[in-house]
C-alpha cells in the first residue's frame, strides 16, 4: 500500500513559491538600512538637497532654501530648471514620477555630451526614490518655464504610492518661473529617531554654500521663526579660516593658507574635460585639525581616493623640496603620514563618473582620483614653496618634527620587544618598517598568488605570509593542539600573539601588525578559507577583534576593459561580484558604448593577476576595499552559538535546517 504526501508543507521547505521578487520601493522599506543611514532622517532629506545642489553645480540655480515645518515635516525649495514633467518617452508616465518611485532613474546617468548633469553626486539613481518611499507623505511641486508659459505642476505621494496624480495648470502672471519644491514627511518607523540633527544640518547646508560660491542657502525654522542664511563669495578659503579659528586651542598656521584650483582641459590626456579639484590647505603646530572633502558637492565624512590624492600631491612636493635643499636629519625617513599629520583642509573634487562606497556616499572608491587630485596639486604647491624658501624651511621643519617623534616612539616599542624573539617563519616575507599601527600582514592563499603580492607589496609596511591549502577547521581544537598544524603555528608567530579565549587578558605587546588581513580568492573556495581563518581567529584569538586587527581583502571577481568613450580614455574596471559587473556594463551602455564593445575577464584566482593588477585593486591602501571585522551588535555567546551551529562537527543537522530556512536570501557563486 502506497502512503500519501502530506498536502501541507513543512515550515523549512524551499520551493517556486518561496522566491519573492520585490518591486518598485519595496527593496528600501523592506531593507532601508542598505540605502540610506537610519539613526535619522537626514540622510534622505540630503538626497533632495544634494539634487538642488547640483541645479546649482550646472549654474541654473541660486538660491536653496531648506524649511522645518512645525508638524516636522521638511521643505526643500530651489530656483533651477524644475524636474522635467512631461511623458517619459520610453515609460510613457509623467518623468518627475519616475524620479520619485523608480530606483536607477534619474538625470544623473546622462553624462554625454549635453547631458543634464555632467558633474553630480548622483551616481546610483535610487537617491529621492528613498526619500519617497520612507515618506509617510512627500508633495512636489514644479514652476516649468513653458513655450507657451510657465507652468506649475503638483503631485503627491503616500509611502511612495501616487496618491495625487500630476495636476498641471498655468503659473501666476506675478510668480515664480522655475524651481522645485519637495517636502517630505519622514516616516519616524524607519529610523532610530525621528528628529534630525539641527547641527548636522546646518553643518551640511552651510557647506554647500562653501562650495557654490554666489549661491544663497537658507535654513528657516517655522515654529521659532529663526532664519539662517549662508553665502560665501570668497569660498574654501574664508570658510577653513572660519573652522580653524572655531576649533579650540587652534594655533597660527606654519605657512600662509595655500589654495589653488585645476581643471583638466579637453586637450588633457588622461582626465575627462572639467575633472579636477579645488583645494585650500593649512598646517598649524596644535590644536585640532579641520578636514572635509567633497565629490561634485556631496559631502565624503570617511575621505576616500581624493584625499588620498591630495596627501600623496602634498607629500611628493614637500619631500622633493626637503631634498633639494638638503634639509633631512640623517637616520630619518619622511613617510607621507609626517606630512599630512598637522594638515586642515577643505578638498571638492569633480569627477566625472564617481564611485562610491555604499549609497550614502561616505567615501570615493574612483581609483582614478587618486592620479587626479595628486597631479594637480603636487606641482603648484612644488612652484609655491620654492619661490617662498623661508615658509617652506618651516614647513619641512613642522614634518621633520612629526618623522622625528614618530621614530621616538617607535624606538620605545622597540626596547621593549627587544628580549625573547621567536624565530619567525621561513615563508614570512617580512616588512621594513617597526610600526605596529601601520604595519600589515597578508594571510595569502596559495603560493603563487603568495608571489604576486610579494612582488605587489609596498615592503616598507606590507608583509606576507603564503598558506598552503585549506587552514584546519579549528572550531573543537584544543588549544595545546593547535600548533601541531603548521599553517596555524606560522600565523600565530608572524603574529605575535599567543593562542587565548574569550575572557582572557592576553599580552598583545608583542602584536607585529596593526592589520590582519585574509586574502584569498574572490570565489566559493576563498569564501570558505576566510571562514577557517575567522573560526581560528574568533574562537584562538578573540582579543584580535576586540583590538579591530582582522581585516578581509577583497580582490576583483571580473575586470572590464572598457574603449575611449566621450571624454573618457580607456579604462580597466574591476568588479567585487556579479552584481558590480551589471553595475559596469549598464553604467557603459548609458555611456553610450555599443554592446559588446568591451571586454570582461573573470578572475579564476588571485595567481592569475599580475603584481600591479594585485596592488592596484587589493593592496593599495588608497584604492583597496578592505573590509574590517568585527562582532558589530552581537556578544561573544551568540556569535559563538552560530559559529558552533556552522562550524561544529555533530552540527549537520542543525546547519541543514538553517541553511533550507536562509537559502533563499543569499547569493551564491555556484
Amino acid at each position: 500500500m502506497k502512503t500519501s504526501m502530506a498536502t501541507k508543507k513543512p515550515a523549512s521547505d524551499y520551493s517556486e513559491s518561496s522566491i519573492r521578487v520585490l518591486k518598485g520601493l519595496e527593496p528600501v522599506k523592506q531593507r532601508p538600512g542598505m540605502y540610506t543611514r537610519t539613526e535619522n532622517p537626514l540622510h534622505i532629506i540630503q538626497e533632495v538637497i544634494d539634487n538642488a545642489s547640483d541645479e546649482a553645480l550646472g549654474g541654473h540655480c541660486h538660491n536653496i532654501g531648506v524649511t522645518i515645518n512645525v508638524d516636522g515635516s521638511i521643505t526643500v525649495e530651489d530656483d533651477g530648471r524644475g524636474i522635467p514633467v512631461g511623458l517619459h518617452p520610453e515609460e510613457n508616465v509623467p518623468t518627475v514620477e519616475i524620479v520619485f518611485t523608480r530606483l536607477h532613474a534619474g538625470g544623473k546617468f546622462d553624462k554625454g555630451s549635453g547631458g543634464a548633469y555632467a558633474f553630480s553626486g548622483g551616481l546610483h539613481g535610487v537617491g529621492v526614490s528613498v526619500t519617497n518611499a520612507l515618506s509617510s507623505r512627500l508633495e512636489i511641486t514644479v514652476w516649468r518655464k513653458e513655450p507657451d508659459g510657465n507652468g506649475l505642476h503638483h503631485l503627491v505621494f503616500a509611502d511612495g504610492d501616487v496618491i495625487e496624480p500630476l495636476n498641471s495648470r498655468p503659473a501666476p502672471r506675478d510668480g515664480k518661473k522655475s524651481g522645485t519644491r519637495v517636502t517630505a514627511w519622514p516616516n519616524p518607523k524607519y529610523f532610530d529617531s525621528p528628529t534630525i540633527s539641527a547641527v548636522e544640518l546646518q553643518r551640511l547646508l552651510r557647506s554647500k554654500a562653501v562650495l557654490l560660491p554666489g549661491v544663497t542657502v537658507t535654513l528657516t525654522t517655522a515654529k521659532t521663526g529663526d532664519v539662517q542664511s549662508w553665502k560665501y563669495e570668497e569660498g574654501l578659503r574664508g570658510y577653513l579660516n572660519e573652522m580653524l579659528a572655531q576649533t579650540t586651542g587652534g594655533g597660527e598656521t606654519v605657512i600662509p593658507v595655500f589654495e589653488g584650483a585645476q581643471y583638466a582641459s579637453a586637450e588633457s590626456e588622461g582626465f575627462a574635460e572639467g575633472e579636477g579639484a579645488a583645494w585650500v590647505v593649512a598646517w598649524t603646530e596644535e590644536g585640532a585639525v579641520v578636514r572635509e572633502s567633497y565629490v561634485n558637492l556631496i559631502p565624503t565624512s570617511n575621505g576616500g581616493t581624493h584625499e588620498s590624492g591630495l596627501r600623496d600631491g602634498l607629500y611628493g612636493a614637500v619631500k622633493n623640496f626637503v631634498e633639494m635643499h638638503s634639509l633631512l636629519p640623517k637616520g630619518v625617513k619622511l613617510l607621507p603620514e609626517d606630512v599630512f599629520a598637522r594638515v586642515s583642509f577643505v578638498l571638492s573634487a569633480k569627477v566625472l563618473d564617481p564611485q562610491f562606497q555604499g549609497q550614502i556616499k561616505e567615501r570615493l572608491n574612483s581609483r582614478d582620483a587618486v592620479r587626479l587630485v595628486s597631479t594637480f596639486t603636487k606641482p603648484p604647491l612644488e612652484v609655491w614653496l620654492n619661490h617662498h624658501v623661508e615658509y617652506g624651511k618651516k614647513l619641512a621643519e613642522l614634518v621633520i618634527k612629526q618623522a622625528q617623534s614618530r621614530l621616538r616612539s617607535l624606538q620605545k616599542v622597540e626596547k621593549k620587544k627587544s628580549s625573547g624573539v621567536a624565530v619567525l617563519p621561513g615563508k614570512l616575507t617580512d616588512c621594513e618598517s617597526s610600526d605596529i599601527a601601520r604595519n600589515e600582514i597578508f594571510l595569502v592563499e596559495g603560493d603563487s598568488a603568495g608571489g604576486s603580492a610579494k612582488m605587489g607589496r609596498d615592503k616598507e609596511f606590507q608583509a606576507i605570509l603564503p598558506l598552503r591549502g585549506k587552514v584546519l577547521n579549528s572550531w573543537e581544537t584544543d588549544r595545546d593542539r593547535l600548533f601541531a598544524n603548521n599553517e596555524i603555528h606560522d600565523i600565530a608567530v608572524a603574529i605575535g600573539v599567543d593562542p587565548h579565549s574569550h575572557g582572557d587578558s592576553p599580552d598583545l605587546s608583542g602584536l607585529r601588525y596593526g592589520k590582519i588581513c585574509i586574502l584569498s580568492d574572490a570565489d566559493v573556495d576563498g569564501s570558505h578559507i576566510q571562514v577557517l581563518l575567522l573560526t581560528l581567529f574568533f574562537k584562538h584569538f578573540p582579543a584580535l577583534f576586540t583590538n579591530g586587527n582582522i581585516c578581509i581583502a577583497r580582490p576583483p571577481l571580473f575586470r572590464v576593459d572598457a574603449p575611449a568613450r566621450g571624454k573618457k580614455p580607456i579604462q580597466k574596471l574591476y568588479a567585487l561580484d556579479a552584481g558590480e559587473l551589471v553595475a559596469i556594463e549598464d553604467k557603459l551602455r548609458k555611456d553610450g558604448v555599443k554592446e559588446g564593445a568591451w571586454g570582461i575577464s573573470r578572475f579564476k584566482g588571485l595567481g592569475e593577476m599580475n603584481a600591479e593588477q594585485l596592488w592596484e585593486t587589493t593592496m593599495n591602501p588608497d584604492t583597496r576595499r578592505l573590509l574590517p571585522v568585527s562582532l558589530g551588535s552581537f556578544n561573544h555567546v551568540d556569535s559563538s552559538a552560530r559559529f558552533n551551529m556552522l562550524m561544529g562537527k555533530g552540527e549537520a543537522a542543525a546547519r541543514r535546517a538553517w541553511i533550507e530556512e536562509h537559502g533563499n536570501e543569499t547569493e551564491a557563486d555556484i
